[in-house]
């Protein structure tokens, strides 16, 4: 095994490493030396912001190529809803609704991941073109991690305790950020350990997947502890319940949190945001971001 991959999933790094500064999936390689923004497509009925509204292969396709001309780097596809209290939908009902929308965006100028815990589902969207794997179970979908291995495909293993219908029922933590970091640090280590190349894994706190407000706002507060562990951080806090929360607003007027919450997560290191409203969100973190470069600019001046 390469002992530079198996020290990084360790997260045994020199803790002045700053956020990774690239991501590869299936042969493309994604720059992290600024934002990515992966547009969500929500191919569902029933997601808890969007569900129904793309649910048609015809709009969905064209809502994937309009947040391409948005400014997405990334269109992360999805056909069953992970809401808290969600049921599981059958392999076959999700393929169905994946399969013509998969198939009118081979044509597609970015990358897709598509977010799905099983793996006859997974592997038909690898077939289909598919560069990554969006797995919100952070790798314990039985046979999941072995597929990407297998594919070369990326893959984004994201912190949740229990399953959608589960997760909200205990989100109690002793310190949430060490908890998720350890547990994340465990799952990548395993999909190192499976054959995955440790630049294919990307990981996800999951905003909102078993965590109360506060959790959710530590998490995002404390983001740097996680980005240590050397892996592309990827976030999604986009219209969360905790926005709701803090602001009294429903899902379709928090675009204005969602901005803030992605500001604070880039600041923090985060590098790769899975947001709903592409353009404002990354009108929004290119201003923070050449904030953040001017800034660095400055500190790199003073050091000379």
């Amino acid at each position: 095994m390469n002992v530079t991959a198996t020290r990084e999933a360790r997260g045994d790094r020199d803790e002045r490493v700053g956020p990774a500064t690239r991501w590869e999936l299936r042969g493309v390689t994604i720059s992290l030396d600024r934002p990515v923004i992966a547009g969500v497509l929500n191919v569902t009925p029933d997601s808890f912001s969007d569900g129904g509204v793309h649910f048609e292969p015809g709009r969905a396709i064209d809502r994937a190529f309009e947040m391409v001309e948005e400014g997405a780097g990334l269109i992360d596809v999805g056909a069953e809803s992970t809401r808290p209290g969600a049921d599981d939908v059958a392999a076959a009902t999700e393929w169905a609704r994946l399969e013509p929308v998969l198939e009118g965006l081979r044509d597609l100028p970015v990358p897709l991941s598509v977010d799905t815990m099983k793996i006859e589902v997974a592997e038909r969207a690898l077939d289909a073109g598919a560069a990554a794997i969006n797995d919100v179970s952070g790798g314990r979908s039985a046979g999941l991690v072995d597929l990407v291995a297998r594919e070369g495909a990326g893959v984004v293993l994201m912190h949740m305790r229990g399953n959608p219908r589960t997760m909200q029922t205990d989100t109690r933590y002793d310190d949430v950020v060490s908890e998720v970091s350890a547990s994340l640090g465990a799952a990548r280590d395993a999909a190192v350990v499976a054959g995955c190349d440790a630049s294919t894994i990307a990981l996800d706190p999951g905003i909102g997947f078993g965590k109360a407000l506060e959790g959710n706002l530590e998490l995002m507060a404390r983001l740097d502890e996680i980005v240590a562990l050397g892996s592309p951080v990827w976030i999604g806090p986009s219209r969360k319940s905790f926005l709701g929360e803090l602001l009294g607003t429903p899902a379709e007027e928090r675009v204005e949190g969602t901005i803030a919450a992605c500001v604070a997560s880039l600041m923090r290191g985060a590098r790769v945001f899975r947001v709903h409203d592409v353009e404002p969100v990354g009108r929004a973190l290119a201003v923070a971001w050449a904030v953040m470069a001017a800034g660095a600019e400055r500190d790199k001046r003073g050091r000379t």
